[in-house]
């Protein structure tokens, strides 16, 4: 898009100069997009002397994922939430909110721990994180419209929500929820957690900009307006039936 603009204001020499520009913003944005991403969602890094047994356990799954252990952050939110970004396994950060922390018994806590990891370790974060900055840049550019910022959002909101499908597959989150089962040795505690999640979104209001959908466990929208072009995410009476199927002749313990 840059090159097409510099071709089409100044031909070849301003195109190259505008490309060499648009190198220098996608390297920039490669670099900082989860400290864009954490900002985006209010999160303060997470002292271990603030929370030792968290830290630990996200240790030992980090070591079973193969991957580095991510820096820790917190959420103010009192919807149980939990997201990864940064740029790979050698360089992530996990945050979760304080809601989770404070609903969640720890096989549910471990399973919606592994699953963040399982997209740090399949290398999903770097992706999802740069869609959401796209989506999300493109929604807030409507604010210069001023009057007009409607009638740009109808317009541009889709364009937004069309690059973040074409970029991301429901299917990464299946996948995730299987690997997350196989770190955690059972996929219980994160279908457990998954149906408490869902319940507890119809309890409590959640207020962020929608483009950050791909970025959570589940979808904590309502699907509707805006906030339903971006949903991403499977159904989550389907997950959780793909989880209990990993073990079909268990019994399936009580929520």
């Amino acid at each position: 898009m840059f090159a097409f603009v510099g071709w089409a204001i100044g031909g070849l020499q301003l195109l190259e100069i505008f490309v060499f520009a648009a190198l220098l913003l996608a390297g920039g944005v490669y670099w900082t997009f989860d400290r864009v991403v954490l900002g985006m969602v209010r999160a303060r890094e997470l002292p271990i002397a603030e929370a030792p047994l968290l830290h630990s356990t996200v240790e030992r799954l980090a070591a079973r994922a193969g991957v580095l252990k991510p820096r820790l952050y917190v959420i103010p939110d009192g919807l149980p939430l939990s997201l990864a970004t940064g740029r790979g396994p050698t360089s992530s950060a996990l945050a979760v909110s304080s809601g989770l922390l404070a609903a969640c018994p720890p096989a549910e806590l471990e399973g919606v721990l592994a699953h963040e990891l399982a997209h740090v370790a399949h290398r999903d974060v770097p992706l999802q994180t740069a869609s959401v900055v796209l989506a999300a840049s493109l929604i807030e550019a409507t604010r210069i419209g001023g009057f007009l910022q409607r009638a740009l959002l109808v317009v541009i909101g889709p364009i937004a929500a069309a690059c973040m499908h074409a970029l991301l597959s429901p299917k990464r989150e299946l996948e995730a929820d299987a690997r997350a089962a196989a770190l955690c040795e059972s996929p219980h505690g994160l279908a457990d957690a998954l149906l408490r999640l869902d319940q507890a979104s119809q309890l409590v209001s959640f207020q962020a900009s929608p483009a950050t959908e791909p970025l959570w466990p589940f979808n904590p929208f309502a699907e509707e307006g805006l906030a339903a072009l971006f949903g991403t995410h499977p159904a989550i009476e389907e997950r959780v039936r793909r989880l209990r199927a990993l073990v079909p002749h268990e019994e399936v313990p009580a929520a």
